[in-house]
């Protein structure tokens, strides 16, 4: 039996992506592998997939979708773009969807604006990402869009709550001992109301 290559690992890992999710697990391997390119670029990560167009449109997308605030930083900050370059230059139907995606991103807001998404203004981004950010409140023309931001959405989600800053964020702090076992009042309360007692 072969050992199973890391770049086999991440492509195993980036087509979990599409078939249904990715685990916690999966995610901190390529948490590690972003690391590891970051390390031999010497402190800088090189996209794999995108160009520095769309390398800059996926970073300012993460800024968006998980903005910093004033409990923890941002998505670009917990290493969101990189996770998706990553994971979408190991996937061939993520990459072409997110490919695509941007292509009619820059397209449609050239059509609204006269200029790309990421040469537009804040306040158009923000009005563009509206009309496509749920599906019921769409024009069907812009459907594409609703799948495209729909994934950014998800991927973006994904990178940042299993990073540190994303975990930290939570406030998740590991499973932690217990030297007394207390069922909490208001399950006590619940199963009473439950029993009819």
């Amino acid at each position: 039996m072969s050992k199973t290559t890391r770049r086999e690992a991440l492509k195993n890992i980036a087509m979990s992506v599409t078939l249904g999710g990715l685990t916690a697990e999966a995610a901190q391997h390529v948490h590690e592998h972003v690391s590891a390119a970051t390390a031999k670029g010497g402190g800088v990560y090189k996209p794999k997939l995108f160009n520095p167009h769309e390398y800059e449109t996926v970073k300012r997308l993460a800024s968006l979708i998980i903005p910093a605030d004033e409990v923890s930083a941002s998505a670009v900050e917990a290493g969101a773009p990189q996770f998706i370059d990553l994971i979408a230059g190991n996937n061939e139907e993520m990459s072409t969807l997110l490919l695509g995606g941007l292509q009619w991103l820059d397209g449609e807001m050239k059509k609204q604006a006269g200029t790309t998404f990421l040469d537009a203004q804040p306040d158009q981004q923000l009005s563009f990402l509206e009309q496509i950010a749920y599906r019921e409140k769409t024009n069907p023309e812009l459907l594409p869009g609703v799948r495209f931001l729909s994934w950014m959405r998800r991927l973006t989600a994904d990178a940042f709550y299993t990073s540190p800053i994303g975990i930290k964020d939570v406030g998740y702090m590991g499973n932690k001992g217990m030297t007394v076992f207390q069922v909490p009042k208001e399950a006590i309360a619940y199963a009473v109301k439950r029993s009819g007692l």
